[in-house]
């Protein structure tokens, strides 16, 4: 008896998504083309309705998606965003038209995966998140730039002070810009916790060789680093104003545990705790170790506030591609090593990097224990995957999250290691027999 694909979308259309040209296959003979212009936008939405089209497939090409399918989604039309790697064609049958068949014919059949999306109110959240982070990055080059000016005039404050971008040095640059030349002068400027400890050490790197075009290069530096921190003020305001938006009409909601303190770009929104509260009715994932209040933006602008979108906390790490994948054909198994992160992947995998070398967490063991074993990229990987466990929990089923202490980790690790001793004993006829030491 012969099995055949079951057309599940009947009334399916595939778009293909250009620079200049939707291309558009109804299941017409000929294939439509609509110009990229909001008009073109209109056209599309209205021969759709006019061909009874009920669900849409398109790729996610670069940003020309955005506009049409809020367009196609206002419309009523449920649109599939697919990723493009999953809707590869026949190599060298590749072409526009034959692009828009080929989705039109994959989602007909329900081969096609839909991207996840967040809701309106969490995509605008997200857009000035990831404004806010452009613009770090951004301070990140200005700064590089200022050491460069420093070193070439053989100003050695990298040596001596950990950030050049802190209060001592930040005073110590401005006061360089407006001609001020003397080490002791501008060591007076520093911490006294600083001249206590460094000040001889900082005097000697104060004494440089200064040049026009190096001080040219150092004010051009400095005047781009304070425009982008200014950028990022405006950021917050934005995003603060959004967050008092979007939880005007929920309830308020008392903050129970004390915060952790951000250490870098700490965003100042008024009240951003509570806000992040009042979103997630009350669930806090800051309980678990690493998570602050600024990571907690980070991942909600990704994921949003309902991760019922995911079954299970290991459909959830699937898609952050945090669980091991494979390629198997026959008895051939080969290891996938995924070049492709989405963005809530990468926060988690950023906060996991810094849990390695934490002594007072249960976590931060287990990621030693796995980099003495598979080497630091598959620690990383499983504390991410672990972290996103215990976040999906959180926000699913509202459990808090409890740091028992890393001692109790190490001697649950031991007990099970005994368990696994015993039991190969056993196996090979042999009885273990305990030390008094």
């Amino acid at each position: 008896m012969k099995k055949t694909l079951e057309i599940v979308h009947p009334n399916a259309a595939g778009i293909d998504i250009g620079s200049r040209g939707f291309f558009v296959d109804a299941g017409d003979e000929e294939i439509k083309v609509f110009p990229t212009f909001t008009e073109g936008c209109h056209g599309v939405r209205d021969y759709l309705l006019l061909k009874n089209i009920t669900t849409v497939a398109m790729e996610s090409t670069g940003v020309y998606w955005v506009i049409l399918h809020a367009v196609l989604e206002e419309a009523g039309i449920e649109v599939y965003l697919v990723n493009g790697r999953d809707a590869k064609n026949v190599p060298g049958r590749k072409s526009d038209v034959k692009d828009c068949q080929w989705l039109r014919q994959l989602h007909s059949y329900g081969l096609l995966r839909k991207s996840f999306i967040p809701e309106e109110s969490i995509r605008t959240l997200r857009n000035y998140v990831r404004l806010r982070q452009d613009h770090i990055r951004a301070t990140s080059t200005q700064i590089r730039l200022m050491q460069k000016a420093l070193t070439l005039m053989n100003i050695r404050l990298t040596e001596v002070i950990s950030d050049i971008t802190g209060a001592s040095g930040i005073k110590m640059i401005e006061a360089i810009l407006q001609g001020e030349r003397r080490p002791e002068v501008l060591a007076m400027l520093c911490h006294p916790k600083i001249l206590e400890n460094k000040k001889d050490d900082l005097l000697k790197s104060l004494e440089g060789v200064y040049s026009e075009d190096h001080l040219f290069a150092l004010s051009q530096a400095y005047q781009t680093l304070r425009y982008y921190y200014q950028l990022i003020e405006e950021c917050d305001k934005a995003m603060e104003k959004h967050l008092q938006k979007i939880t005007a009409s929920k309830n308020d909601v008392e903050i129970k545990n004390k915060r952790k303190p951000i250490r870098n770009h700490p965003p100042q929104i008024e009240d951003l705790s509570k806000s992040l509260l009042k979103m997630t009715e009350g669930k806090d994932p800051t309980t678990i170790a690493g998570i602050t209040d600024y990571s907690f933006l980070l991942i909600l602008s990704e994921v949003g506030t309902d991760l019922s979108q995911w079954k299970t906390e290991k459909h959830f790490v699937s898609w952050l591609k945090l669980c091991p994948q494979r390629n198997t054909s026959g008895k051939m198994m080969r290891k996938v090593n995924s070049l492709h992160h989405n963005k809530a992947s990468l926060m988690f995998r950023n906060i996991a990097q810094g849990m390695i070398n934490t002594k007072h967490v249960a976590i931060g063991s287990f990621a030693r224990r796995i980099k003495a074993k598979r080497g630091s990229g598959v620690a990383i990987k499983a504390v991410a995957r672990k972290l996103a466990c215990y976040y999906y929990r959180v926000m699913t089923k509202g459990e808090i999250f409890v740091e028992k202490g890393i001692e109790l980790y190490e001697e649950r690790f031991k007990e099970q290691k005994k368990r696994y001793l015993i039991r190969q004993a056993r196996l090979l006829n042999m009885k273990l027999v305990e030390l008094d030491l």
